[in-house]
């Protein structure tokens, strides 16, 4: 490919980049394989004739959703040896505001890959039927059957109301203030009777290996951190909304950032989600070593 074919491949190209990478990473849940499978059609988009491609965004986003397909095939492997919970990767103060949050991102990991995909174009990207049959090779009709039990699946993780930006920041601070000094008074008295939190360490640093459930369970916890805490430090690096839910990242002891969600439910945190896997916050830290340090 000549110089100004490469040109004129990213000149196009670049524009959309941001839009595919969101349609791979709600695919996926990592950013990392997010990237990967964007930049692979950004190879396959230098070798197509691309004056014969009248809409080059759908074209591309068919392209983006099979190399996704594929790939979930293979994580889906690897997450049935992953070491503890898995979670998707922290996502930090997304620029596209949209009601898929991070519990509803686990509840798509129960779908099948194409109960997955229909769901996701159609319900979140807003793509009709007839474009979700031609980017996934199936009848609409088939489409409108995939999307439907999707969707069954995972009502009862879109989120009932929506909570305010700055309600939402406040009630992060106030649950990093209480964790990180002990005011288990405090702590208790924000957090729903049937609370759980969820923590994926991926074996590469300490995390429960269950989610823990229950307000004892999960006040007993964080008291025995909160010594760690007061011992070794803790410090917040940011709040903001993680996965469209509040919550913070923050320096441990150990020198890797952590990011910790919390999902609101009636002004109670319902269950708390804690990112320690490092190499699922390499992107965060990327982006927020300069703050930190």
């Amino acid at each position: 490919m000549t110089t100004a074919g490469s040109d004129d491949a990213a000149a196009s190209f670049a524009p959309l980049r941001p839009r595919l990478v969101r349609v791979a990473y709600r695919m996926l849940g990592s950013v990392t394989d997010a990237e990967d499978a964007v930049q692979e059609a950004f190879i396959r988009w230098m070798k197509t004739e691309r004056g014969e491609i009248r809409e080059p965004e759908a074209f591309l986003r068919r392209v983006v959703t099979r190399l996704c397909l594929d790939q979930l095939k293979s994580a889906r492997r690897q997450r049935e040896t992953y070491i503890g919970p898995w979670l998707p990767d922290p996502v930090l103060d997304e620029e596209e505001e949209d009601d898929v949050t991070l519990p509803l991102m686990l509840a798509l990991e129960r779908l099948s890959p194409l109960e997955r995909a229909a769901f996701l174009l159609h319900d979140v990207f807003g793509l009709d039927f007839d474009e979700v049959a031609a980017t996934i090779k199936r009848e609409p009709a088939a489409c409108r059957q995939l999307a439907a039990r999707a969707r069954g699946h995972v009502r009862q993780e879109r989120p009932r109301f929506k909570l305010e930006k700055e309600r939402g920041l406040e009630l992060a601070e106030a649950f990093f203030a209480a964790s990180r000094s002990g005011d288990m008074t405090a702590l208790g008295a924000m957090l729903a009777a049937d609370v759980s939190i969820h923590s994926d360490g991926g074996g590469k640093r300490p995390a429960a290996l269950r989610p823990i459930i229950g307000l004892e369970g999960v006040l007993k916890l964080h008291a025995y951190l909160a010594t760690l805490f007061i011992e070794n430090g803790s410090r917040l690096v940011r709040a903001g909304f993680i996965n469209g839910l509040p919550g913070f990242v923050t320096l441990e002891a150990d020198g890797e950032f952590q990011t910790t969600a919390l999902d609101i439910e009636d002004g109670k945190v319902a269950a708390i989600y804690v990112m320690r896997n490092p190499g699922k916050l390499r992107h965060l830290r990327q982006t927020l070593d300069p703050v930190a340090n």
